[in-house]
């Protein structure tokens, strides 16, 4: 496959209202621009600026590759994409990070893959470039010069607050399927431990997945007794959800809670918890709020989704990098956070007295922040 086809794209505010108020090795990468199609023909006040996200197999990243298309075509910016092979994959942004300096791109924007990648990014911060993380904030978040992303533990709040209110005071065995087991990052445990205070059960570190009491009370809803079967990592990949699953499984067949890194995962969990025959008896519950994941809530595959919105997060990165080249401008933090933050909305055909959320037919009509 050549660079130009694999290149070729488809297409949280913690409440809804303030949604409004927002507004190389495996490594592929093109240049889209409103005028040329290369670095090298860019014009002479074109700024440069270069996307990195994780992976092109996840169609959150693909949505936010196509919002930073609309937004340079928009503001004379020169794009350079960049997505490594799967989720986690830390080289592939490295080595982009690298070419965006030898190109002296003016910012980057990316979606951080791990840990490994901040010293790259100081060397680019180091080398004058303006670096904005988008949906993953970095450890620590002053690596970057601003982060523009959902708040992930608020997202993962209110899924878990959904579920414990669907329990009515039953027994919650609960499956929870992360994002990784051997690297730490933000977006992972600000998920998972979001969901199980949403629940109502009492965490032990909130920055560390899976330290929790295996058993115990949620207070949650009606509250009520529960069992945590255990925490697989899913790469964040649909292949990734159901052999998570599949393994819970394997522990114990009674699990009637499903909590998902993303949307692709719980694709994937649903298909095992299908195997098993026992998908309508499971409250699953994800976030991403993509296109597809909102049909899942209409056709009842997905209880609940946490709704992102990963092309206004792009449009903003380049819009801010495009205005910063301007006239020197620099975008601000969110109040009392430590990132801007893009908004999240719960999403639900369920819903449950005193929590805010839309329905599949709205949210339908805004996946992906379009």
């Amino acid at each position: 496959m050549n660079s130009k086809s694999n290149c070729s794209l488809t297409r949280r505010v913690a409440t809804v209202g303030s949604l409004i108020a927002l507004a190389s090795f495996g490594l592929t990468a093109c240049s889209a621009s409103s005028g040329s199609s290369s670095p090298s023909e860019a014009a002479g006040d074109e700024v440069g600026v270069t996307l990195i996200v994780k992976t092109t197999t996840n169609p959150f990243f693909v949505a936010m590759q196509d919002g930073a298309k609309k937004a340079a075509a928009a503001n004379g910016v020169n794009l350079t994409l960049a997505a490594g092979k799967e989720d986690g994959d830390e080289d592939t942004q490295i080595q982009a990070i690298e070419n965006a300096i030898s190109k002296g791109d003016q910012g980057i924007l990316i979606t951080p893959n791990g840990p490994s990648v901040v010293d790259a990014i100081q060397k680019a911060r180091d080398a004058g470039l303006y670096v904005i993380a988008l949906d993953t904030p970095p450890d620590p978040a002053d690596a970057v010069d601003i982060t523009f992303a959902t708040d992930n533990r608020a997202a993962g709040l209110a899924i878990g607050e959904w579920t414990a209110a669907q329990l009515d005071g039953g027994q919650a065995t609960i499956a929870l399927l992360d994002l990784f087991d051997d690297k730490v990052v933000s977006v992972d445990y600000n998920r998972d431990q979001g969901f199980l205070e949403g629940m109502g059960i009492e965490l032990n570190d909130p920055d560390t997945n899976g330290d929790e009491e295996a058993t115990g009370s949620y207070t949650g809803g009606e509250g009520g007794e529960y069992t945590i079967v255990g925490n697989e990592a899913t790469q964040g990949a649909e292949d990734g959800g159901r052999t998570a699953m599949e393994t819970l499984l394997s522990k114990n067949p009674d699990i009637n809670v499903v909590y998902t890194i993303n949307e692709p995962a719980a694709y994937g969990a649903y298909q095992a918890l299908e195997a098993a025959g026992i998908a309508e008896d499971v409250l699953l519950v994800s976030i991403d709020g993509g296109c597809a994941g909102v049909a899942g809530v209409e056709d009842g595959t997905i209880g609940a989704t946490s709704q992102q919105y990963p092309v206004k997060m792009a449009e903003l990165g380049v819009e801010a990098i495009a205005q910063l080249a301007e006239d020197g401008t620099k975008p601000e933090t969110s109040e009392g956070l430590d990132f801007y933050n893009t908004g999240v909305a719960l999403v639900t055909d369920q819903p449950v007295d005193g929590l805010e959320s839309i329905d599949s037919t709205e949210a339908a009509d805004i996946c992906w922040g379009e």
